[in-house]
């Protein structure tokens, strides 16, 4: 199927890349600083990206009580731009979560599959194996909301304490016994890297294959802070630890299809790896290092073959 083709389907599935190859995303949340729909989505064309992956939660591009009404006009802007937007990310958390309907509901009439949902915790004190039993009927009643609309929600894995989904392990307990078309994962391959930079990583991947949906791809190192102790610092694309190589052709193996979105986290960045409304960094800078990291992307899809 044609690049022409998918993009004829309206951004319901995901086209081939800007030479062909796999389709890469922009997460939306590094365009906030544009100033309306109509010029992030000229911003991410010209940068060569194929879609981008819309922030529809508090403070992004769409606030979810007005999701019925920007939601569509966000979409709109991107389609006519050339691009897909096969994904949002929401601040869904559970089947409860404020405008939770509303946004599934308005996500699915416009042709959009998958979403990336998250935030759960353990509590510091708490029991892990009670605390995830009390977590299966949330993960079930959202699957059962996602079922009535044909949508999936890509559960996002971030590092840290009493993050669940850190672990992995604890991520596939909640899902093993649900639709992977209805709740699943979308993998965070720098978070994961931080949890496990050697192997765990690989592990965590073969046991959650089955329900990875989506990807999100960047780059960090450890590094010292003012006080002497180690922290992950986020860096550009091929500039850390992440060993993508292995990485895309475990996913190409496992025969991945989903969404990938290309994040920018480092401070070098001028509050656009923040979200932040306004840049105080040059903005052909900022440009040039988000087409740089794209750049690097495509080129490492192409030699893993997933390109």
């Amino acid at each position: 199927m044609t690049r022409r083709t998918w993009l004829a389907m309206a951004g319901a599935g995901l086209a081939s890349g800007a030479a062909g190859g796999y389709p890469v995303l922009i997460f939306s949340k590094h365009l906030h600083w544009t100033k309306d729909y109509r010029e992030m989505a000229q911003v991410a064309r010209d940068l060569g990206f194929d879609g981008i992956d819309l922030t529809v939660r508090p403070g992004g591009h769409v606030e979810p009580e007005r999701v019925a009404e920007d939601l569509p006009k966000a979409v709109e802007a991107a389609r006519a731009a050339g691009l897909i937007v096969p994904m949002i990310t929401s601040g869904i958390v559970d089947a409860s979560t404020p405008h939770a309907e509303v946004v599934l509901k308005t996500a699915s009439a416009l042709g959009i599959r998958d979403y990336r949902w998250g935030g759960f915790r353990f509590t510091p004190d708490g029991s892990i194996t009670k605390e995830l039993d009390a977590l299966q009927p949330k993960v079930a009643a959202l699957e059962q909301l996602n079922d009535r609309y044909g949508m999936s929600a890509m559960y996002h894995t971030h590092s840290g304490p009493n993050q669940v989904g850190a672990a992995f392990w604890d991520l596939w307990l909640l899902l093993r016994d649900r639709n992977p078309r209805r709740v699943g994962v979308n993998f965070d391959i720098g978070h994961a890297t931080i949890e496990g930079g050697y192997g765990d990583w690989v592990t965590s991947l073969r046991l959650l294959a089955p329900f990875v949906r989506g990807t999100a791809v960047k780059d960090f190192r450890w590094e010292r802070n003012a006080s002497g102790a180690w922290r992950p610092r986020w860096c550009p694309i091929g500039e850390g630890m992440v060993d993508f190589p292995l990485y895309f052709r475990m996913l190409r193996a496992v025969g991945f299809r989903g969404p990938l979105q290309l994040h920018y986290e480092y401070p070098e960045l001028g509050g656009a790896d923040g979200g932040r409304k306004q840049l105080t960094a040059p903005k052909d800078l900022v440009l040039a290092a988000m087409r740089r990291d794209l750049e690097a992307v495509r080129g490492l899809l192409v030699k893993s073959g997933l390109g």
